[in-house]
């Protein structure tokens, strides 16, 4: 006998339960992921003149970094604004290895990472302690102290004069060039970074950690070793953060203190996020694009004024006011309003048709003994009551 849960209603469904309207939108998402690949590959070769073809560079760098960002953010609910100091390591280590250690490029970007990682271990061990608005602070200090760090060890970092990054392709490669390498390694990176992200979503892991996310108390309660899990992502995200900071430094070739350690790189990190959608697999590489191209018109256009930050700011009152979530989670609940009515089991009832069930279930087992049929049939909520 099908339960409740195997019905549906208002709605044409295949063998496997996926109803017309799933297949359809499925099939819309296939076309437009393909459609947005297609368009990503080609950019290159469609890029009018190389600063077009930088800004993309530098796009793709944003979504890197967002991206990274949100293995803690989308995960645990832990807002950092202090992330640059995880890019700006992962430059500075890069770079250090290559002109100190005269390792290869390749290797000192994965090796610049991994000594990042490591750093993050009691970094996160003393900074995961505390929550909320103090874990904000205590990650904005962070990148404060490496940035006079950075300034006043000038005999390793450059200080203030800044650090240059030997070119990874040799100088035989031309600019243009360079900018088109880097930006398909950036986009095989930002792949392989969804690809995790998505990976960790659909396991145990990442239900550990979605947990954490809505209530830390009750999923410590239940048994969920909260501060294993978030080590664990805390340091996945810093070594991918690490990562898009050395694969940056090797494009752009020079290192500055007071940008690779800047609050406002932290913060584009979370804008980017939350505009896309923080919880969702796209929603930081939407926000990097919308975020990224905007700074960069800003800044072509108002290059000699402050005005980019308060676009930007602006940009951001909108996003929190008008689309918490983010403009993706926005998109699919417009699709949901569309979607025929598929509530298929108890639980998805309103709280009004959960009481007046249960009101027909005691009266009917408060009727005589003589009619069990029919009694057995009262039990069972009818396609109404479902809905």
């Amino acid at each position: 006998m099908p339960s409740a849960s195997d019905t549906t209603t208002g709605t044409a469904t295949t063998g496997t339960g996926r109803s017309t309207f799933d297949r359809v939108l499925l099939g819309a998402r296939v076309v437009v992921l393909a459609a947005v690949a297609v368009l990503v590959l080609a950019f290159p070769s469609m890029a009018a003149d190389p600063f077009i073809l930088s800004v993309g560079v530098v796009i793709a760098s944003y979504a890197a970094l967002a991206v990274s960002w949100n293995f803690v953010g989308g995960f645990t609910g832990y807002i950092s604004l202090g992330h640059a100091a995880y890019s700006g390591l992962g430059g500075y280590a890069t770079a250090l290895l290559i002109t100190r250690a005269d390792l290869n490029p390749w290797i000192a970007l994965v090796a610049g990472a991994l000594v990042v990682g490591v750093l993050a271990v009691p970094i996160g061990i003393a900074s995961l302690r505390v929550r909320g608005a103090s874990f904000v602070i205590v990650s904005i200090a962070l990148v404060l102290i490496l940035l006079l760090v950075a300034q006043s060890w000038a005999s390793l970092t450059g200080g203030a004069q800044g650090l240059r990054v030997p070119r990874p392709f040799g100088a035989d490669v031309l600019r243009p060039e360079q900018h088109e390498r880097f930006f398909y390694l950036h986009v095989a990176f930002v792949a392989v970074a969804l690809l995790l992200w998505w990976a960790i979503d659909r396991s145990r892991f990442g239900m550990g950690l979605k947990a954490i996310r809505e209530d830390e108390d009750k999923a410590q309660a239940l048994g969920v070793p909260t501060g294993a899990y978030k080590l664990t992502v805390f340091v996945i995200s810093a070594f991918m953060t690490a990562m898009a900071g050395g694969l940056y430094a090797l494009w752009f070739g020079y290192l500055d203190p007071i940008f690779q350690f800047s609050i406002l790189i932290g913060s584009y990190m979370v804008l980017m996020s939350l505009l896309g959608g923080i919880r969702s697999l796209f929603g930081p590489v939407l926000g990097a694009v919308v975020v990224g191209y905007s700074l960069e018109f800003f800044k072509v256009h108002y290059g000699d004024s402050q005005f980019h930050l308060v676009a930007l700011g602006l940009l951001l009152a909108v996003v929190v006011l008008f689309m918490p979530d983010g403009v993706l989670p926005a998109i699919g609940s417009l699709v949901d309003r569309f979607r025929p009515d598929q509530r298929t089991s108890i639980r998805e009832m309103t709280a009004e048709e959960l009481l007046e069930h249960n009101q027909r279930l005691e009266r009917s087992q408060a009727a005589p003994a003589a009619a069990p049929h029919e009694r057995d049939l009262e039990t069972v909520p009818s396609t109404e009551e479902k809905r």
